[in-house]
């Protein structure tokens, strides 16, 4: 497999997108990355799993993946060696790596406004947008 059989098989994921990360090809769905081209270079395609999700596909094909050196591998991102995996291969882990993102996305809440939008308009009892403040009723 090559670094354009893993972007066509990720793109072809429901909801993928493809972003940039750190000068990198990413992979998303719900704007979080499940798969990564950042070591391309080195011949490896990045899968983002669970630590156990990646000893089961470490221990059963150690000749196509790897953990990624450090505390990131610590946490599940897995190399895949590009040129050692095939296209049922390929696609059962990134269809993996991007279930459990969709599994954590709906567990997260949403993110936060950021500091560059506006706050909420005051009302004339002083509070945001007319709800009551917590301890107020």
């Amino acid at each position: 497999m090559t670094a354009a059989d893993f972007r066509r098989i990720a793109l072809s994921l429901e909801g993928a997108e493809e972003g940039s990360h750190m000068g990198a090809a990413d992979f998303r769905v719900g704007g979080r990355i499940f798969a990564t081209l950042a070591a391309v270079k080195q011949g490896y395609g990045n899968l983002m799993l669970t630590p156990e999700k990646q000893a089961m596909f470490v221990e059963e094909a150690p000749e196509i993946f790897i953990p990624v050196a450090g505390g990131w591998g610590l946490n599940g991102a897995t190399h895949v060696i590009l040129a050692a995996a095939n296209e049922d291969v390929l696609l059962g882990a990134l269809r993996t790596a991007w279930k459990l993102r969709i599994e954590k996305n709906a567990k997260v809440r949403p993110r936060r406004a950021t500091t560059s939008q506006k706050p909420a308009k005051r009302t004339s009892q002083g509070n945001q947008s007319g709800l009551h403040r917590r301890g107020s009723d």
